[in-house]
């Protein structure tokens, strides 16, 4: 009998959530169906110079992913921080960069956004080459955490979207950690599309991975910024930032690379300049 009774629950649960799709992408069709807040292209147009470059279509599929974005996400400030509205459309822009072409896809793991008003201060633990452990303070612009959220200093937000060419960009860096941590702990080897795809993704990823620790270690400085060398999770997110912000130059020192996460990201921001 409690077996009987747990296969009904089972079966009651795996209903509900299969039922939740359809009502899901329902409430997100009602949602694009609005017009888009005549005070939200204003913060566009003042905050997200990136979005003027866009092609007319993907202007247009951008606002409708930022629609069904801050309709879903929880933006929550930290420090006394007041979330406004200039908070949520300049962050929520630079995040659906990502989603672009993306049909039906809203980061599904991510519930909040933690907005701190500057850089922030994080502490752990930290073990050395010998095994031993000590405390580690850092100062952080943003984070992205396993556990549905994303933190971000909003000087740091704010400042990314108004330099849209300088190849740094905090949300962007987050959001990619996000989309490399839905399959579980990020690795570098986000979700793509076909897998057999992983083989050749691997051989140009590590092969640019490499380079640039070489250059690193060797206190070289080009394109790529030398953090990216920290582990192949840093890398995936530092090659996104420029990917969106330095599409030429990325073409043109890596262009494998480049072509990789055209594939993956499903955009030529070539095509926009």
């Amino acid at each position: 009998m409690p077996l009987l009774i747990l296969l009904l629950l089972a079966s009651l649960i795996i209903g509900l959530v299969l039922a939740q799709h359809p009502w899901r992408r329902y409430q997100r069709k009602r949602i694009m169906q609005q017009a888009f807040p005549a005070s939200w292209r204003a913060i566009l147009k003042q905050r997200m110079p990136y979005f003027r470059a866009l092609p007319a279509d993907l202007q247009l599929q951008l606002k409708k992913h930022m629609q069904v974005f801050i309709a879903e996400k929880r933006f929550i400030g930290c420090e006394g921080v007041t979330v406004t509205d200039e908070m949520r459309v300049t962050i929520a822009a630079q995040a659906c960069l990502l989603l672009l072409n993306r049909p039906d896809y809203y980061y599904p793991k991510l519930q909040q956004i933690l907005i701190y008003p500057a850089a922030f201060v994080v502490h752990g633990q930290a073990a050395d080459a010998a095994g031993v452990v000590s405390e580690q303070r850092r100062v952080l612009s943003g984070e992205s955490w396993g556990q549905g959220k994303v933190v971000l200093s909003w000087q740091d937000a704010l400042q990314g979207a108004a330099q849209p060419h300088d190849g740094r960009n905090v949300v962007i860096h987050e959001f990619a950690h996000q989309l490399d941590q839905e399959k579980g702990q990020a690795t570098g080897a986000p979700q793509l599309s076909r897998s057999n795809d992983y083989q050749q993704w691997s051989a140009v990823m590590q092969q640019a991975f490499d380079q640039l620790q070489l250059q690193t270690a060797n206190g070289e400085r080009g394109l790529l910024d030398g953090y990216g060398a920290t582990n192949p999770a840093e890398f995936f997110a530092v090659i996104s930032e420029v990917f969106f912000e330095q599409p030429e130059p990325l073409q043109t020192q890596y262009p494998a690379l480049y072509q990789q996460l055209s594939q993956f990201y499903r955009i030529n921001p070539l095509s926009w300049q």
